[in-house]
């Protein structure tokens, strides 16, 4: 965890500047100086971090979830933040429909980028946005599947 003590107060002053210090005070019931220092780099605050409660009421009220993101970050873990569920509607059918175009358009995209034997950075990207959006499907059905099985 040493290591990740800058990233994680670094995102959290993100975090603070994103929502806006007064802002910030205001939703915490926190002081600056108390804000401050949970993202202080100096010596006698490294041990100090956002309560996760600080984090769900400031990142409820930012542009991005960023602690969340530097968490998910230092453990490996990929996240998506999108705020449309575009196949929130349907049934199992048309998941196992948009799953197989999903995967087609996937394959067309990675057959395309591996034609030269090499994969660019802007074909690593399209593979990703693919990668991304047959993930999104995957959530929906899963969802879907849970909530049709009573979990």
């Amino acid at each position: 965890m040493a290591g990740h003590v800058g990233y994680l107060k670094k995102h959290s002053e993100a975090l603070v500047k994103d929502v806006g210090i007064e802002a910030a005070c205001e939703l915490t019931g926190k002081s600056k100086a108390t804000l401050g220092r949970y993202y202080s780099d100096s010596d006698e605050h490294a041990d100090r971090f956002m309560p996760i409660d600080t984090v769900a009421a400031l990142e409820a009220a930012s542009s991005y979830p960023h602690v969340t993101s530097a968490l998910a970050e230092i453990r490996g873990i990929t996240m998506s933040y999108d705020t449309t569920r575009n196949n929130s509607e349907g049934e199992i059918n048309t998941d196992v429909i948009k799953l197989s175009q999903r995967f087609a358009l996937l394959m067309a995209e990675y057959n395309q980028s591996i034609a030269d034997g090499v994969i660019t950075v802007n074909e690593a990207k399209r593979l990703l946005r693919e990668t991304t959006a047959l993930q999104k499907v995957l959530i929906d059905m899963k969802l879907r599947l849970e909530e049709e099985a009573g979990g």
